[in-house]
């Protein structure tokens, strides 16, 4: 009799774990409230690196004349975008789907809540069905954040979500939260011509990542016309007749046709049933979970944001194919835990970010001792064939092995050129294998091994 597997969310996490036990031998039932594909990622991260890829192509547009050509019309076409937008979505969902169904996986919309740990309840268009299982997958994924001091309206004062598709560009806009997600649509509200302003509750943006990384992100909004509020934490806003306000706990405040809320995220674990099943959560909501992603209840698994892991999709991803492996026994044979440690990142901003493994500061404050060897992009030919000598990439080494220990890359198409060094940490490689590889010339590439010699 094959194993039952019931997965709660359809998000990156639920789809790789759900396509990958169906192909080991399970019995697969997915349930799904919103959307195949998962709500965060197609109704969040797709839609933004879409609308921030459109900026970047304005940005580098208005920049053409320095490739020799002439100015050209960057009018946004917001009917078109909208339309590529929902295209993207769909056709990403519907795959995600007919992969799902090619691999016999039984599909159920509607909410799911545990009543025990051994069945689920799902309330859906054709009524309440109870199905049971052997082993299950919470992977319901998570929503923007909203402080208390906030009500966001859908019009002026807007979460992340609410931003797309886009029903107009602000004339200007208040950006509240400095991290990956507020850098993001600062770069993509400036792209689109917006006035912008970002609040900053620490003395950086990016306050975790590398202060030499956060800095060149900081000039480049500064020569854009970005205000930074440095220091500053939202505290309150307040709609006016033809905008907001944005109140800050040091007496600063700022007027703008529009602000954007993006300060985290919540996991979304309440109301399905996780006491019934005897799933525990922690303070904030989370699921705890062990290398294998399996919670306190051993056939219960968890994965993707509700884990509080990297709340990244790729990393959701690892772990459903991780949670099928373990699920079918797969650990029984050669099996690599999950390191979160190793996972690579990257922020879609210009210039883009991206890095991976053991971090600078982090080093020093714990007192490792590593080797930092740094070349900027402005000494590779194609960087200046490209007209954006932006950036840099900066390799972290073990001075007495050599083994790359982690890196950040600044710079165009750092988030794809951050996928060498990943590859060099997970595989143990050291700064010679990296320097002795032949690459393509001219490439961004090179600037890799130049900064492993």
């Amino acid at each position: 009799m094959s194993t039952r597997f019931v997965i709660l969310g359809g998000g990156p996490a639920g789809n790789i774990a759900a396509t990958t036990a169906a192909r080991l031998g399970a019995e697969v039932t997915m349930i799904e409230r919103d959307v195949v594909g998962g709500a965060a990622h197609l109704w969040d991260c797709i839609p933004s690196k879409s609308m921030i890829a459109t900026g970047r192509a304005i940005s580098r547009t208005r920049a053409i004349g320095g490739m020799g050509l002439a100015d050209v019309d960057t009018a946004v076409d917001v009917g078109t975008l909208t339309n590529r937008i929902e295209w993207i979505k769909n056709t990403m969902s519907g795959n995600t789907t007919s992969l799902l169904e090619s691999q016999g996986v039984r599909m159920v919309r509607g909410t799911g809540r545990f009543t025990s740990s051994h069945s689920v309840a799902v309330e859906g268009l054709d009524g309440l069905e109870t199905i049971e299982f052997d082993t299950a997958l919470v992977s319901t994924g998570s929503r923007p954040r909203i402080p208390e001091w906030c009500e966001p309206d859908g019009d002026r004062i807007l979460t992340t979500r609410d931003c797309y598709p886009p029903r107009i560009f602000p004339e200007s806009v208040t950006v509240v939260g400095s991290g990956v997600t507020g850098v993001e649509f600062v770069h993509m509200f400036s792209s689109f011509g917006a006035k912008v302003t970002l609040v900053v509750s620490r003395q950086q943006v990016l306050p975790g990542k590398d202060p030499e990384v956060a800095a060149v992100l900081e000039e480049e909004f500064m020569r854009r016309g970005v205000k930074l509020l440095m220091g500053a934490r939202a505290e309150s806003m307040e709609r006016t007749d033809d905008g907001v306000v944005v109140h800050c706990d040091d007496g600063r405040s700022v007027r703008s046709t529009h602000a954007v809320l993006a300060i985290g995220s919540i996991p979304n674990t309440e109301d399905i049933g996780l006491d019934a099943a005897g799933v525990e959560v922690d303070q904030w909501g989370y699921v705890g979970i062990n290398n294998h992603c399996v919670t306190n209840v051993p056939h219960i698994y968890a994965a993707g944001d509700i884990s509080g892991k990297l709340p990244l999709s790729s990393v959701a991803s690892m772990q459903g194919r991780k949670v099928a492996e373990h699920l079918m026994g797969g650990h029984t044979r050669s099996h690599r835990h999950l390191d979160y440690d190793k996972a690579a990142s990257a922020i879609f901003t210009e210039p883009e970010i991206a890095d991976v493994g053991l971090a600078e500061a982090e080093a020093f404050s714990s007192g490792r001792k590593i080797r930092v060897t740094k070349v900027p992009f402005s000494s590779t030919a194609k960087a200046m064939i490209n007209n954006d000598t932006t950036g840099f990439v900066k390799i972290i080494s073990d001075p007495a092995t050599g083994e790359v220990l982690g890196g950040s890359i600044v710079g165009r198409q750092a988030a794809e050129l951050i996928s060498v060094i990943a590859v060099a940490v997970t595989a143990g490689l050291t700064v010679t294998d990296l320097a002795e590889s032949i690459l393509v010339h001219p490439a961004l590439s090179e600037a890799l091994s130049e900064a492993a010699e």
